[in-house]
């Protein structure tokens, strides 16, 4: 059953994608626009991603104008360990067998930080397989070199990795990546357990080594797709200024900074970017009539009206008594208003209710 003939709310099947002797996790969201496979920065685990609602809402917006493919890569989440230490190559082949396993013709690749440099890989190495390229933060080389200045510096990797061996997975680094967590203890929590589950520090480790190794500062020329070079101004994680010489040097590439200093996609004005995303496939910028599938525009006039009221407090028969609807009635709005917001408790709704203007 695919997602979209399915119930909207709970996540597509896991299917397996075969690498050798290895076994690949990926899941498909049937959607309306182009083959686009997403290739996260972090380590990943398709089962407890869909249990993050800002995760799963903007994945599910993705798949809200393309049909979206995204995997565990090899030693990470529910796809097998690997008997050695990842390499690009390794990289590579994951997103090429998935492509396969997924029945996919030429894709949007869009890669996050370390997933745009496998992303801006793949395209090199199979530009036949790309339709375009989406590349959030992306760089043509992680550390500092003469005439790259934005890169880190020798000593910020190995604090880096030194974190990684000390404290793996307590969360302490997201608000300094994300600014906008900082105190959100639900999403820390969820962090936490993602991150264990999903891979060991050694595993944490191989994907910043691969990062680290790849420079891809003299073949980006060479890319021949229409490219998305996007990302947040103020990103304490990764410079806005590697966007700026990635965008610079690819013949086909578009550069937008958008506003903000999370430097996750999902966090903050995931709205923003998945407008970006979308305008960059299709050609159309969705104003303020056209409702989308997901966030609080999604929302019908009842839907807000519903949820404000549970903000405030009301029950579902209360809710029902002042709007002159069936308590029924009022639970199915309430349950459709959770859905499209990506929330899962009444909590999360009056925690973000400011934000969404309810």
């Amino acid at each position: 059953m695919s997602y979209r003939s399915g119930r909207p709310d709970l996540p597509p099947p896991v299917r397996y994608a075969r690498n050798g002797g290895l076994s690949i996790a990926y899941q498909v969201l049937d959607g309306p626009g182009p083959d686009l496979v997403f290739v996260p920065g972090f380590v990943t685990h398709l089962d407890l991603a869909w249990e993050e609602p800002f995760l799963a809402r903007f994945l599910r917006g993705l798949a809200g104008f393309s049909r979206l493919i995204w995997f565990d890569r090899r030693g990470t989440g529910l796809s097998d360990p690997t008997p050695a230490g990842l390499t690009l190559d390794d990289a590579i082949e994951d997103v090429r067998v998935v492509l396969r396993a997924a029945g996919s013709g030429p894709a949007v690749l869009f890669g996050v930080a370390v997933g745009a440099a496998i992303c801006t890989a793949y395209a090199l190495r199979h530009p036949a397989d790309v339709r375009s390229l989406v590349l959030w933060a992306g760089h043509a080389r992680l550390l500092r070199a003469p005439g790259y200045p934005a890169g880190w510096s020798a000593e910020f990797l190995a604090g880096v990795l030194a974190g990684i061996d000390a404290d793996w997975a307590q969360g302490a680094g997201v608000a300094t990546m994300n600014p906008s967590l900082a105190g959100d203890e639900r999403y820390r929590a969820w962090f936490v357990r993602n991150a264990r589950a999903a891979a060991s520090p050694a595993q944490a480790r191989e994907l910043f080594a691969l990062c680290a190794a790849s420079d891809f500062r003299d073949d980006l020329a060479g890319i021949s797709v229409p490219t998305l070079a996007v990302q947040r101004a103020d990103d304490p994680w990764l410079s806005a200024e590697h966007s700026r010489y990635v965008a610079a040097r690819i013949p086909e590439a578009e550069l937008v900074v958008l506003p903000g200093a999370d430097h996750w996609p999902w966090i903050g004005d995931a709205d923003a970017v998945l407008a970006e995303i979308e305008a960059f496939l299709t050609g159309v910028r969705r104003g303020r009539r056209d409702r989308p599938a997901w966030g609080p525009e999604a929302l019908t006039r009842r839907e807000r009206e519903v949820a404000a009221l549970a903000v405030q407090g009301l029950s579902a028969a209360q809710i029902g008594a002042r709007l002159h609807i069936s308590e029924r009635t009022a639970e199915s709005h309430i349950a459709g208003a959770y859905r499209k917001l990506g929330v899962g408790s009444r909590v999360e709704l009056v925690r973000r209710a400011t934000e969404w203007g309810l």
